[in-house]
């Protein structure tokens, strides 16, 4: 599947804040993510990333 920057993704686990939706702030090497209900910021490995993710967002079209 392909992400690009801007993307909602869901991940498997539910962060501490009790969100699972995380916003792709940068993708590479590594994918930066944030939380949705805190603004938390993590780097993670892209080849860790890709496991986690379950799906992608679907964006509200107006």
């Amino acid at each position: 599947m392909d992400y690009n920057i801007g993307d909602i993704v869901k991940l498997k686990k539910i962060h501490p804040c009790g969100s699972k939706t995380w916003e792709i702030t940068r993708i590479g090497v590594d994918f930066k993510l944030k939380c949705q209900g805190c603004n938390h910021i993590i780097v993670v490995p892209r080849e860790k990333a890709l496991k986690m993710i379950v799906s992608k967002v679907e964006k509200d079209v107006k």
